[in-house]
């Protein structure tokens, strides 16, 4: 054993404090205190930047796949049947899903709102899980001619219910003697989709590819190819190959160009948060090191006469390390527990405190995410609570030596 009996009796006692000592109990409860909080925040914070990134992550591949592949110059793919049968060939590629996508104005009565049109197979959009898993109401049979399936979000901004009629008109329609006509077109809606993000819930219409190339004038062709990998690590390898593949008739990028600044922001707050959250705990040491300190010089008398019975240096700075890394070592059980716990209830918590407050504390049209995601990586806790106890070890050290280098002559002299 590290600590005798002796020490760790001694220790003990003076973590009680008398009614006198009563100051030094309040600094002692505030370090305790500080390095909980400290590390349960920590914990909760990029436990919550981890679950916006998966849950982003997870939807931006759900709808659109790893790597893009678009016509350019407005010139569409004819042969795209043969482009998607070679693609598919690759190794790694698990879906290739032909489509048109267009922007254009959705309107309904007097109510209009800009949308992005998908046109894409039944078979296709079935192949997309989270998609598929997100239909309200929908028979996916009836998913052909002129019926459409739109965000739920985007029905609800414009009053629309499964049943209803919308009209879709595009800018570029047919050239007359008097100017360019809109092209515009009556759709029937079937159901709606959530996935759970707020730009695709209240922007995205999905309807029958055959209904897309008609409408948009693309007979047998398409303007975009959605290709979905196995495995995200082998992107780079992949879209150097796609390109190579389609040539220069095609532009080609992958879902980390087009989204990399909005990553690259969670990324850069989630390290921000990491350091400033730790000074939380830092804090709470220097709190560790003042009570200690406190507890040296109010017990030089107790000191002296251990001193003098026989006690060495070395068993006076075990007792005092013993008080200082209790106070980590708890604080830091407490904070890992709350933190953990807090993560794992935290929508729970979210819906429970926005009934109290009678505000939405999580707007989806903010935080594109209808749900408070937190995901905990264990790896992470780990290097939190390493992080905490070292804090709390070395805030120990000075008062600890201290202690032990207390001359007993003196405090006795004084007392």
């Amino acid at each position: 054993m590290f600590f005798s009996k002796f020490e760790r009796l001694v220790a003990r006692r003076y973590l009680k404090a008398k009614r006198r000592e009563g100051f030094i109990s309040v600094i002692t409860g505030f370090a305790f205190t500080g390095i909980a909080l400290g590390v349960a925040t920590l914990i909760i914070v990029m436990s919550v930047m981890n679950g916006f990134r998966h849950e982003l992550l997870s939807r931006i591949l759900g709808i659109n796949g790893h790597i893009g592949i678009m016509a350019v110059a407005g010139v569409p793919f004819n042969n795209y049947a043969e482009a998607v049968k070679e693609i598919s060939d690759f190794e790694h590629v698990q879906t290739v899903i032909p489509m048109i996508e267009r922007q254009l104005l959705v309107s309904s009565g007097s109510v209009a709102e800009g949308a992005m049109v998908r046109g894409i197979s039944k078979d296709d959009l079935l192949k997309k899980e989270i998609l598929k898993n997100s239909l309200q109401r929908v028979n996916i049979d009836d998913f052909a001619g002129n019926n459409v399936v739109i965000g739920n979000r985007l029905a609800q901004k414009m009053g629309l219910i499964p049943g209803d009629e919308i009209t879709l008109i595009s800018p570029n329609g047919k050239v007359t003697a008097f100017g360019t006509v809109p092209r515009m077109k009556s759709y029937k809606i079937i159901g709606t989709f959530e996935v759970g993000m707020y730009e695709y819930d209240s922007n995205f219409i999905f309807m029958p590819l055959e209904s897309a190339q008609v409408y948009f004038g693309l007979k047998g062709a398409v303007s975009n190819i959605d290709v979905t990998l196995d495995n995200d690590n082998y992107l780079r390898e992949m879209r150097k190959a796609i390109e190579e593949s389609v040539g220069a008739g095609a532009y080609v990028y992958d879902w980390k160009q087009t989204n990399a600044a909005f990553f690259n922001a969670i990324a850069v707050e989630r390290n921000v948060m990491f350091v400033i959250l730790t000074l939380i705990i830092l804090v709470a040491a220097f709190n560790i090191i003042t009570g200690l300190i406190m507890l040296v010089k109010d017990k030089g008398r107790d000191i002296a006469v251990l001193r003098t019975m026989g006690a060495t240096k070395g068993m006076i700075m075990r007792i005092f390390f013993m008080d200082g890394a209790f106070i980590g070592v708890v604080g830091t059980s407490i904070g890992l527990a709350l933190g953990v716990l807090f993560c794992r209830n935290i929508e729970a918590i979210r819906q429970f405190l926005q009934d109290i407050v009678g505000r939405d504390l999580f707007s989806a049209e903010i935080y594109f995410l209808s749900q408070l995601p937190a995901e905990i990586d264990y790896t992470e806790v780990a290097v939190v609570v390493i992080i905490s106890l070292l804090l709390s070890f070395m805030a120990t050290i000075y008062p600890a030596y201290r202690a032990a280098k207390f001359d007993p002559v003196e405090a006795l002299r004084y007392e």
